[in-house]
Parts: structure tokens; sequence; C-alpha cells
């Protein structure tokens, strides 16, 4: 079993590290790329190099410094004149964080979210802010709600500011729940 499974598509070329991080240096192995139009590309329009923050090992922060070509699509019918490599399991879009780490984020932000999550990520030597734990939160897919069966109510006012949750006598109402049908 690899340590890094996802890191098996990139040739490692340098290892960096510093005092609170280590650094990695790839580029990827193929020499081709997948246009999303599914057709494959060997031609090279040029290169960049993308920062990828990866989960932790042994408390020092990884960074995966990728250097990423951009091919031309030779499909006449395409859309995209030009498409940036990606790299299943380890890259997607606009993203600066791996899949592996991002989930990470997610369950900390699912936890304790806001402040709480960042500080328990620094515990782990992730450096988050709360408001990327937050987004993370949000960008989320609403879970599926079932049936609702019983419904209690249990918090009303007679009037606004007066008497709240007692009758005009001022006994507490008996907890009656409403059945749906």
């Amino acid at each position: 079993m690899e340590l890094f499974p996802y890191l098996s598509a990139l040739l490692i070329e340098e290892v960096e590290r510093r005092p609170n991080q280590v650094v990695l240096r790839t580029r990827v192995r193929a020499m081709t790329g997948c246009c999303r139009c599914g057709h494959s590309s060997a031609r090279v329009h040029g290169r960049y190099v993308r920062r990828l923050r990866d989960v932790p090992v042994g408390g020092l922060g990884v960074v995966i410094e990728l250097c990423v070509r951009r091919f031309r699509c030779e499909n006449p019918a395409c859309t995209a004149v030009t498409f940036a490599e990606q790299i299943a399991g380890l890259t997607t879009p606009h993203s600066r964080h791996t899949p592996l780490l991002r989930g990470v984020l997610t369950q900390i932000g699912l936890a304790l979210a806001g402040r709480a999550g960042a500080r328990l990520a620094a515990v782990g030597g992730l450096t988050v802010g709360k408001d990327t734990l937050l987004r993370l939160v949000r960008s989320l897919p609403e879970p599926e709600v079932g049936k609702v069966e019983i419904l209690g109510v249990d918090d009303f006012a007679f009037r606004k500011g007066r008497h709240y949750g007692f009758d005009r006598h001022g006994h507490p109402p008996a907890a009656v729940p409403l059945r749906l049908p």
C-alpha cells in the first residue's frame, strides 16, 4: 500500500523541508492531456505552477507545487481552445486543496464550524480561516428530508410581548403533538 496513492501520476523532482512544511515539486508523468470533450492532445500551449495544500504529515504541512501544462485541443468541434491538465484524485478546477484535505476540512467545519474549527485545525497542523470552513460547509448538498409524521409545536404567544407561551389565565399550555396525514 502506498503512502500517497494519488501522487502515483506525478514525478517528484524535489522535496524541500521548511521549518513548518514540506514542499514537493512535481510534474505529471503522462505525455498527453485529456480535454473535457474526451480527445487527448500532445500540443503543449504553456505551463504554470499550481500550489496545492495537502493533509499534514508528522505535524508538518504539505504543499504540492505542480507544474501544470496547458494543451491545445485538437478537436475542431470542441468549444475549448486550450485546457489545463487535471490529475484524478489530486486536482479539481480552481481548487487550492487536494480532495483529501478538502474532506478533512469539511468534517472539521461540520463538527465545529467557524473559529472553533480553525483552532482545532491549527492543532493538527492546518492553517485555515473560519470563513473557509463555513464556505466548505455551505457548499455541501442539502441532505434528503424524509416524511414528517409528527410535528410538535411548543412555543407560541397570544400577544406579541405579553404572556409568552401561557394562556390568558397564566397557565402553561398542554403539549399536544400534531399528527400529519
